[in-house]
Parts: structure tokens; sequence; C-alpha cells
């Protein structure tokens, strides 16, 4: 299986990104793919710009990997109770390409935050949208107060319930 995983985030300390790691290493024999989005960085989206620049590499390539993938596992980061302006950007510009931009990919999507929310209100967002843009969901997880339930060190879940969560979760791709 190539599975395809990335945080919805450009922070370089992404907890996110850690999340999305781990969950990805945890399928049995897949050849993983951790993507940054940094590196599909763009000008913000707009019907203007879209007539002057058509579908920018970036959108293209990101979409490329998405049908290249068999599953994906994407983790929310929240700003102010959405996604990050760098995700929503991506998103839109590749939308622009087709809107089926999941292409019908086993999906499971994950949030967290240093908080007790634990991103829940992108996730919900994300997961009521997904199938909308082609999505095939498959479970979703909320990883609340993470620093509390994720091991530095170790680079794993210390919390025993959330971690069969998550394992119950990633045995759906």
């Amino acid at each position: 299986m190539k599975l395809l995983a990335f945080a919805a985030s450009s922070s370089s300390k992404s907890i996110n990104k850690q999340l999305a790691t781990y969950a990805a290493s945890l399928v049995d024999g897949a050849d993983v793919e951790i993507l940054d989005i940094n590196d599909y960085e763009m000008p913000i989206f707009s019907q203007d710009r879209e007539e002057e620049l058509g579908q920018p590499e970036q959108a293209q390539k990101f979409f490329a990997k998405i049908g290249e993938a068999d599953a994906i596992i994407i983790s929310f980061a929240e700003h102010n109770g959405s996604y990050t302006a760098a995700y929503k950007n991506l998103f839109d510009w590749t939308s622009r390409i087709d809107m089926k931009v999941f292409q019908n990919k086993p999906m499971v999507l994950l949030a967290t935050s240093p908080g007790p929310g634990g991103a829940a209100t992108v996730l919900a967002a994300a997961a009521g949208s997904a199938p909308y843009f082609a999505a095939d969901v498959k479970a979703t997880l909320s990883i609340p107060s993470f620093f509390d339930n994720f091991d530095m060190e170790k680079l794993q879940l210390r919390n025993s319930d959330l971690e069969d969560k998550l394992k119950t979760a990633i045995a759906l791709l």
C-alpha cells in the first residue's frame, strides 16, 4: 500500500505532522510518504489569479500525489476554529483542477492541539465536507491535549485509550 500522510499545517514544529507521521507508522508494510505542505506554497487563490496563472505546478503536483496514493492520512491543525490558511489555499487551488480532490481514496482524518479541544472543530468541518470532494473517510479521531497524551521522546501516544482508538482507525485503511 502506498500511503500518503501530511499535516494541514505549515508549522515547522507541527504537532499535527508528528501525529500524522506516527499514525502512518502504524500501517504495517506500507510505503509511506510524508508530505510537507510548505513544498506546495502558492499565491493566495482568487479567480483573478487563476485567470492570470492557470493551474500552478504546485497544485498539479499535489493533486498527482493524491492520485498516486492508495490511502491518505491527514492531521488538521486548527486556526481560530477552522483550517490553516496554508492548507485552505492549497486545497482551493487543487479543487480548481478537479473538485474530486481526494479521488475516492480511503482516508483517516486526525486533528490535535495543545488544548483540551483537540482541534475537534476543524476536524468536524473536514469530515463533513470531505465526501463532497470524493473522499472515502474511514475514520476520524481528535487527540486532545497533545503534550499530555504524546510522548515527545518516544514519538508515540502514551495514552493507551487514544492509542487503541488510533490503531482501530488506521486498521480501516
